[in-house]
């Protein structure tokens, strides 16, 4: 009862104690690890070629309420670090299901799907406009790093960092082919004598 009677005259001498806020004219600013709904991130401007997703469906296996739905595609692309990879031809979430609880970040080795901090999600239609797609669901990198700007600096400088090891080792191995090849073997000529 202190607390609240505190709070209560507090709030007539002080701003910062006023606990309600007019919403939606006035809106308290999201904490960096605030958490709502999954979206998937993409590298560069196009959504489609940039997508960190390879669909290899860890999310939807691991999904408790199997609110996540996709389709592998039938054929490749090149991912951030121009190695082939399978994209989704189909990713959906239902947010009508999904439960928030972020097992889908915590299982998916390519860093591709982050949870939004955007709620106000609601709509007249309950089954067609709570299935999100993939082009509602691909955000950019920018994005992710205007609403968790820690987490995603330390997800950029791992991605950073295993792109230039890739490319270290990609040089490496055409110094060692070029090498190969410029040196010429020596043939060693075995006579017989009888």
């Amino acid at each position: 009862m202190a607390e609240t009677a505190k709070n209560f005259f507090g709030s007539y001498a002080y701003a910062d104690r006023l606990t309600t806020v007019a919403y939606p004219e006035k809106r308290i600013p999201q904490i960096e690890n605030a958490r709502q709904f999954p979206f998937l991130i993409f590298d560069g401007d196009d959504p489609h070629k940039g997508l960190r997703c390879v669909a290899c469906q860890i999310c939807e296996k691991e999904c408790p309420p199997k609110c996540i739905y996709i389709e592998k595609s039938k054929d490749k692309k090149p991912d951030y670090m121009g190695k082939a990879q399978y994209y989704p031809a189909r990713f959906d979430i239902d947010i009508a299901v999904c439960m928030s609880c972020q097992i889908c970040v915590e299982v998916c080795p390519f860093d591709s799907i982050k949870m939004n901090t955007q709620y106000e999600l609601s709509t007249h239609d309950r089954f067609g406009a709570l299935l999100i797609h993939v082009d509602q669901l691909a955000k950019s990198n920018a994005h992710y790093r205007a609403i968790h700007p820690t987490e995603a600096a330390e997800v950029d400088a791992r991605l950073a960092a295993e792109k230039a090891k890739a490319a270290a080792k990609a040089m490496a191995d055409k110094e060692a082919k070029a090498k190969a090849a410029t040196a010429k073997p020596a043939v060693m000529m075995v006579g017989t004598t009888t």
